[in-house]
């Protein structure tokens, strides 16, 4: 028990991941979640790698869940007709949105988003391809942005537009997501990705989305605008889980801005009860090289010392060449991270009174784990609703949601601490229910006699939200047949 990984690894899909052996090795080095990133690629090919992952995941035993991210209002700029410019410092340069796509010049690009002219004035700042290109804003017309290039370089097709700062107008959701949702639906996404929101209107008007498909995946609002992270509680509450989405959201803001902003997010999550995942290049140097930098494995330290869910490769293992050892790497990284003794045990939530019954068996559970020498929490589970708000407590204890249904289990593997397993407590007679339970965890090795351990479970076995009971248990004696 002790080497196990409390800190739960989201694994990008793409062409890197295409071969079956680097697949198999990759979900060995220990990925948890695998994200289906729908601005690239097409429906079918992403249908068969989610396809091959569940047999995968079920050939090695393993509960691995699937993000859909919708690729969102992404603002970009048109084609060149040479592919690529080279800018200078203080020349101008126009985005023309009725110039056609492939006719861009070193004095004009054409642009994606039409109603940009309106959302910006003279004197704005405009980042380009990730702020590695700077303009300013001289003036603009109905159709077109007259700009003054303060940060010159290589810009070529198709890169994205950020203002500093924020406040475009585009909406969270497209017409390409409105299609794109449906099929996630399809697919059976354990988790849906929102890309974009500006507030918590956005999350609902994707859960309304999401309903009315017939979808039970659980949305994660990526947070890439400035404006998002004004209004980030009301954010966290409307969503399911937060992503953490520093590319954008670093440009939005300024880079020396964005590790508080993470900080601060991370800390709100765990104050409300929802998982977050923080994104984006982690380890981005091993797209091409075999180990990270030391820069690189502390930020990935530093995450898990905050007490993210969850870190997420992108093109390391999307596009890269060694997508196995990045993941190894990020696995020992966070291994490392989790042996410091300030986040294995907290006092949160200690002062302050309780709303719902489900919270303070979570909260007692969590707090006489830290305080006994408790080897195990078993929680008997429908939604995954008491491991969730169990791991938001800092401990060094694993957490075993047992739960008859896949869609909780695969759900729970996106959660810190928490290791979800399949079990079927509603054929189990409820006068043997708890020592079924352990015999569970002990054919699996990970307990054994004499080990003290705790389960939560409800009086109603079956029912939703109903968890009201904490039992301490020693463990007994178990032989194969029992």
């Amino acid at each position: 028990m002790n080497n196990l990984r409390r800190t739960k690894i989201v694994v990008t899909l793409g062409p890197a991941l295409d071969d079956v052996d680097m697949l198999k090795r990759v979900i060995e080095a220990g990925a948890d979640v695998f994200r289906a990133n729908f601005s690239h690629g097409s429906i079918e090919a992403h249908e068969k790698r989610i396809q091959l992952i569940r047999q995968l995941a079920e050939e090695a035993g393993r509960t691995i869940a699937i993000l859909v991210d919708l690729q969102g209002p992404k603002i970009r700029v048109g084609r060149f007709k040479n592919k690529k410019v080279q800018l200078q410092e203080g020349q101008s340069f126009i985005l023309d949105t009725q110039l056609e796509d492939d006719q861009g010049t070193e004095e004009t690009v054409s642009l994606d988003y039409k109603n940009l002219p309106a959302d910006v004035r003279a004197g704005d700042t405009l980042l380009l391809d990730d702020g590695r290109l700077v303009m300013q804003v001289e003036k603009t017309d109905r159709y077109r942005i007259f700009c003054t290039v303060t940060v010159g370089g290589e810009l070529s097709n198709n890169k994205g537009i950020n203002r500093l700062g924020g406040g475009l107008s585009a909406e969270a959701l497209t017409d390409k997501d409105r299609i794109d949702l449906k099929e996630a639906v399809r697919l059976q996404a354990d988790y849906l990705a929102i890309s974009f929101p500006r507030n918590a209107d956005d999350v609902k008007e994707a859960r309304t989305l999401l309903k009315a498909a017939g979808g039970t995946a659980n949305i994660i609002a990526k947070i890439e605008r400035a404006e998002a992270v004004q209004c980030i509680e009301e954010i966290i509450k409307a969503a399911d889980g937060i992503m953490v989405a520093r590319g954008d959201l670093g440009v939005e803001l300024g880079d020396a801005e964005l590790p508080g902003v993470q900080k601060h997010i991370i800390r709100k999550c765990r104050l409300l009860n929802k998982p977050v995942i923080t994104a984006t290049q982690m380890l981005e140097t091993m797209t091409y090289n075999t180990i990270p930098t030391r820069a690189e494995v502390s930020d990935v330290a530093n995450a898990v010392l905050d007490g993210t869910d969850a870190v997420m490769l992108s093109q390391e293992t999307a596009v890269g060449r060694y997508p196995d050892k990045a993941v190894a790497a990020m696995h020992r990284i966070c291994l490392s991270a989790e042996k410091f003794p300030q986040i294995k045990r907290s006092k949160k939530r200690t002062e302050l009174q309780f709303k719902y019954v489900d919270e303070a068996i979570a909260m007692a559970t969590m707090y006489t784990a830290n305080h006994l020498d408790i080897k195990a929490i078993i929680a008997l589970t429908e939604s995954g609703t008491t491991p969730l708000l169990m791991s938001r407590v800092n401990s060094s204890i694993p957490i075993y949601g047992l739960s008859r249904h896949v869609i909780t289990q695969r759900r729970m593997a996106l959660y810190r601490d928490v290791y979800p397993l399949a079990f079927e407590a509603t054929h189990v007679d409820r006068r043997i229910l708890n020592q079924s339970a352990v015999h569970e965890l002990q054919k699996r090795g990970i307990l054994k006699k004499g080990d003290l351990v705790i389960i939560t479970k409800g009086d109603l076995i079956g029912i939703h939200g109903k968890t009201n009971a904490m039992k301490i248990m020693t463990v007994g004696d178990f032989t194969p047949d029992s």
